[in-house]
């Protein structure tokens, strides 16, 4: 059993950690541990201080050193006297708010609870166990169910928690974080990923400073600015050793982090739903149920904790046809035409990538409507024909016939002034009346949470679906939201629309993954705008960035996979100059960093030299070859491109009878020594040769020592070194 309960405190474990909890004798649900599994009681190392002003229940009497202000909470409420950041607020029907949470009873199940209308993690009864805790206000009939997924052979807790009014009267919840988590000792660093459009995903570790720290989105999507997780490390933590934890929220939507450091030194985090952008009804009778937050820890490095992440999302998170299935080889033609095509370019481009092994063409922007621009077209779901003579039918059946599969990109969440449907339906997109909407990309919004602007949807997109061999699906969000407004909601329950939002999204794409299980959805937003687990549930991979540069890559797709699978990352081989920085790098270079995730390329195959095209035959052969490693193998951060002149990382079987190193020299110098980079996850007693060569080392030195890096020549030099295990 994953789960035990003795003398009222509950026992979670994984194969190597423990959580720990207990509902005192006030019935307080007092969080005591979340590390190594110790077999032991962890309440010994609570302590009691008197501190001024800092109040004590009613029902403590005279006892000064009882407070919620200072005690490490499991799930804290606010306005009754803990004044640290809460988890839950709500408004009764009194005007009151405060919430006063005590455990009532819990049960323990078989199997990963489920959420309505949320994705989730999924596990069958042998893979996992559920807790619920179910508390109880003090004066009102409102109940908070909290929900504890426990996957013990991964070292994954899930968290997720449902609010419940009994009562009479609606509720009003203001604020309903996913998780709350308080850690009385350890000095901290949090570790989080920052960034803009086209620089998503920039890793920085910072030291808490006494106070609040936050970061979050309010743009209707998780955002190219901040993702949707955070690291909490120990000071001395490195990517090989030392104590971690990791929270990853799945939810694409308005979000927020928060991290106190308190007056005690004890640290306090929450992740949920942003509050500035929610607010919830709860009439009598009614349940909220937040998003889940998974959950990971590790005493051996960050990388333990990524590897814990990409299992639970590659194998728990993803569903389908695709979720372990290596990745077709794809060719994109946006790079190369932009909105300038026709059927004829189409085809030159699939003609000359098939000759090269390329499995699909894929067919951007621009094909449907009246799409000449991004200022017109969205929301018309079909085809132009004035480009593409003969439909989207005949089109793949000629790329079919050169033994390619065909794909196709859609914004379904969008809509164009310029098209039928606004003229039709101009009520359907986002706008507050009387106020003048915010065009972004020439675009404004449709409202999703209407039920019949998603039923258009799913009927327009089906159709385009269903009118040619379509196997792949990119699906792009080009813009922030704003002007919350729909008419289908009351004035007074206007803020419940962020939320109800990504629910009506989420339904969207449950139908259509559902009705078209052999199609590979690809999640983007602007590049990596929504590149959450919450997407992931629904396309197992998401374009990681509109940023193709492959030096700006690795800095992307380095902070990119402390939390996120090889396998889920859009990347892709583009054109030089770059068409975002105009940097231009070696075709080998940009190869190395693109196989670092779901291969494919960004550029018209026939501008390139012959020569460069028989290097592109075998880098497509090699990636192939190498695509099980890549995907299915252990991935090691063996260089920060933050803090070094190199960005290496290297894939490891799960045998230890294969490694790939791969990565890139930035910037070369005279007379300088050759980098050495330490391998690490080897068999210390196997001995590996350097595939295509006589080198041949055992792990022991290939770990201690290390390996030289090739001698650089010019800027951006890629690095690629193959070892298997040699025997003789």
């Amino acid at each position: 059993m994953a789960v035990k309960v003795e003398n009222n405190i509950f026992y979670l474990e994984t194969q190597h950690t423990m959580y720990q909890i207990r509902a005192d004798e006030y019935g307080t649900l007092l969080h005591l541990w979340y590390g190594a599994k110790t077999g032991e009681n962890m309440e010994y190392l609570l302590d009691y201080p008197d501190v001024g002003f800092s109040g004590n229940p009613y029902e403590a009497g005279s006892c000064r050193t009882y407070s919620l202000n200072t005690l490490p909470l499991e799930y804290a409420a606010a306005g009754v006297g803990d004044y640290r950041i809460s988890a839950v607020s709500v408004t009764h029907a009194d005007g009151s708010t405060a919430l006063d949470l005590k455990y009532l009873h819990h049960k323990i199940t078989r199997g990963k609870y489920s959420i309505p209308g949320l994705p989730a993690v999924y596990a069958d009864e042998k893979e996992a166990e559920t807790l619920e805790i179910t508390l109880k206000d003090t004066a009102k009939p409102i109940y908070v169910i909290l929900k504890y997924g426990i996957l013990e052979e991964l070292d994954i807790i899930t968290r997720s928690a449902v609010i419940f009014n009994e009562g009479t009267k609606p509720i009003t919840i203001n604020r309903a974080h996913s998780f709350s988590m308080d850690l009385p000792y350890g000095k901290w660093d949090w570790m989080h990923f920052y960034g803009r459009h086209a620089m998503e995903q920039q890793a920085e570790r910072v030291g808490l400073l006494h106070g609040i720290q936050e970061n979050g989105s309010t743009r209707g999507n998780s955002s190219h600015q901040h993702n949707p997780s955070m690291l909490l490390c120990e000071k001395g933590c490195t990517e090989a050793s030392g104590f971690c934890i990791g929270a990853l929220l799945m939810y694409s939507g308005c979000f927020q982090t928060q991290l106190e450091l308190d007056q005690l030194d004890q640290t306090r985090v929450v992740m949920g739903i942003h509050p500035d952008t929610f607010s919830w009804q709860l009439k009598e009778g009614e349940s909220f149920y937040t998003p889940e937050v998974i959950l990971s820890c590790t005493t051996h490095g960050m990388e333990q904790l990524s590897w814990n992440f990409h299992r639970i999302i590659r194998e728990h998170v993803c569903r389908g046809k695709y979720k372990l299935a290596r990745r077709p080889v794809l060719i994109n033609n946006w790079e190369a035409t932009y909105f300038d095509f026709n059927e004829e370019k189409i085809w030159n481009i699939a003609k000359e990538a098939s000759k090269l092994g390329v499995d699909m063409m894929v067919l951007d922007d621009g094909w449907f409507g009246k799409r000449e621009s991004d200022t017109s077209g969205l929301g018309d779901w079909y085809v132009n024909e004035r480009k593409l003579n003969g439909g989207l039918g005949k089109l793949a059946e000629r790329i079919n016939g050169l033994g390619m599969k065909f794909g196709l990109w859609f914004e379904p969440e969008m809509v164009s002034e310029d098209s039928n449907l606004y003229r039709e339906h101009p009520d359907w997109a986002l706008q507050i009346p009387g106020r003048a909407p915010v065009r972004s990309r020439g675009q404004l919004v449709l409202d999703l949470t209407r039920q019949e602007v998603r039923d258009y949807l799913y009927q327009s997109v089906s159709q385009v679906l269903d009118s040619a061999n379509i196997e792949y699906v990119k699906w792009d969000m080009n813009r922030s939201i704003s002007d919350w407004y729909s008419h289908a909601l009351p004035d007074s329950r206007q803020k419940e629309m962020p939320h109800r939002y990504v629910l009506g999204l989420y339904e969207l794409l449950e139908r259509l993954t559902s009705a078209y299980p052999n199609i590979l959805f690809e999640g983007c937003c602007g590049g990596g705008g929504r590149f959450d687990a919450g997407i992931l549930y629904y396309c197992p991979q998401i374009w990681c960035s509109d940023d193709t540069d492959a030096y700006e890559r690795t800095k992307i797709q380095y902070g990119t996979s402390f939390f996120y699978p090889i396998s889920a990352v859009g990347s892709h081989v583009s054109a030089v100059p770059n068409h975002q920085t105009g940097r231009v790098t070696p075709l080998s270079a940009r190869t190395v960093t693109a196989m670092a995730g779901s291969f494919g390329y960004e550029l018209d195959l026939n501008q390139l030299s012959d020569k460069e095209k028989k290097e592109v035959a075998e880098d497509i052969r090699r990636f192939k070859q190498y695509a099980p490693l890549i995907h299915n193998g252990r991935y090691y951060r063996l260089s920060s491109p933050f803090q070094n002149n190199i960005a290496v990382w290297s894939f490891v079987s799960k045998d230890q009878t294969e490694v790939l190193v791969q990565g890139m020299i930035f910037f070369t110098e005279a007379n300088r020594l050759r980098s050495i980079v330490r391998l690490r996850g080897l068999d210390r007693q196997k001995q590996y040769q350097l595939v295509e060569t006589n080198f041949v080392c055992n792990g022991q030195a290939l770990m201690e020592g290390g390996v030289l890096l090739p001698k650089a020549w010019g800027d951006y030099m890629p690095v690629e070194l193959h070892f298997q295990e040699y025997t003789k």
